[in-house]
C-alpha cells in the first residue's frame, strides 16, 4: 500500500440512534477530512458531522441517486489519492447489504489502504427496539437476513422463495417496502402459512419509530393503508408475537 495515499474507513453508523454509534465510528467521524455519506444514518448522526470535514452527499432520494455507485467508488479513490483521511459513512453495517464489499474491492485494486468499521445492523436492532427478539427459545433458534430489493440488473433473483417459505425461523427483510406485496405473495405462493405474524418497523431506533403488525396475508394492505415508507424492515415469524408483550418497554430515544 502506498504511503502517499490517505486511508479510507468504511464505517457503519448503526440504525439511527446516535447512542448506538460505536466509539470507533464516533472518533473517526470527528477526525475525518472527508465524509461521504447517504441519508440512512439519520439526521441526528448527520448533524453531528464536524464542520471542518468536506462532506459529500451520496444519498438516494425518491429513486434518484446523488451519486451512482461507480461515482462513489471514484470519489473514494480520488480523495484517498489526494492524501485525505476519508470516511465512507453507511447506515447499519457496511457489509450487510451496504455495498461495502464492492467499495473495498475497488480500494484493494487501487492500492489504497482501508479499514472496515462494523456497525449495528438494523436487522437486529430495529426489531429489538420494537420488542421483537429475532430469536427466542420458545419460538425459533434460526434467523435469516435477506434483501427485499435486489440489483435490478441481475438476470435471475438470488432469493430462493420456495426454500424461504419452508424456513421455520425468523426472516428479516431489509429494504423491502417497495417490493413488499411481491415478496409476501412469493412466500404465499410456495405455501407459507398466511397467518404467519409479520411486523413492519419504520425508522427503527429513532424517536419516530413506528411498528405495523399483521399477518403474511394482510401486511401489504396494511402497509398501503398506513402509508409505510422507507427506511423500514420486515420481520416475519412467530417472534413477532412478542411485540405485544415487550414493545412498550423498549424505546428510550432522547435525541
Amino acid at each position: 500500500m502506498s504511503q502517499k495515499y490517505g486511508k479510507v474507513y468504511l464505517v457503519g453508523s448503526g440504525p439511527g440512534d446516535p447512542e448506538l454509534l460505536t466509539l470507533k465510528a464516533r472518533r473517526l467521524l470527528d477526525t475525518a477530512e472527508v465524509i461521504i455519506y447517504d441519508q440512512l444514518p439519520g439526521k441526528a448522526i448527520l448533524d453531528s458531522m464536524p464542520e471542518s470535514a468536506e462532506k459529500i452527499d451520496a444519498g438516494k432520494y425518491a429513486g434518484k441517486h446523488n451519486l451512482p455507485q461507480d461515482s462513489i467508488n471514484d470519489v473514494l479513490v480520488e480523495k484517498a489519492k489526494e492524501g485525505k483521511m476519508t470516511v465512507r459513512l453507511k447506515g447499519g453495517d457496511p457489509y450487510v447489504f451496504g455495498r461495502g464489499g464492492e467499495e473495498a474491492e475497488v480500494l484493494v485494486r487501487e492500492g489504497i489502504e482501508f479499514e472496515i468499521v462494523p456497525g449495528i445492523t438494523s436487522a437486529i436492532s430495529a426489531p429489538a427496539y420494537a420488542g421483537i427478539p429475532v430469536t427466542h427459545r420458545d419460538d425459533t433458534s434460526m434467523v435469516t437476513f435477506i434483501t427485499g430489493h435486489e440489483d435490478p440488473t441481475k438476470e435471475e433473483s438470488g432469493l430462493d422463495w420456495e426454500t424461504l417459505a419452508k424456513f421455520q425461523g425468523t426472516i428479516v427483510v431489509l429494504m423491502g417496502v417497495k417490493m413488499l406485496k411481491r415478496n409476501t405473495e412469493a412466500l404465499l405462493k410456495y405455501g407459507k402459512d398466511p397467518k404467519t405474524p409479520v411486523a413492519l418497523i419504520e425508522r427503527g431506533t429513532r424517536p419516530d419509530q413506528r411498528v405495523t403488525v399483521g399477518t403474511l396475508a394482510d401486511i401489504a394492505a396494511l402497509a398501503e393503508e398506513r402509508k409505510v415508507k422507507a427506511p423500514a424492515i420486515t420481520v416475519i415469524g412467530k417472534v413477532v408475537r412478542l411485540h405485544a408483550i415487550l414493545g412498550e418497554q423498549i424505546v428510550d430515544a432522547k435525541f
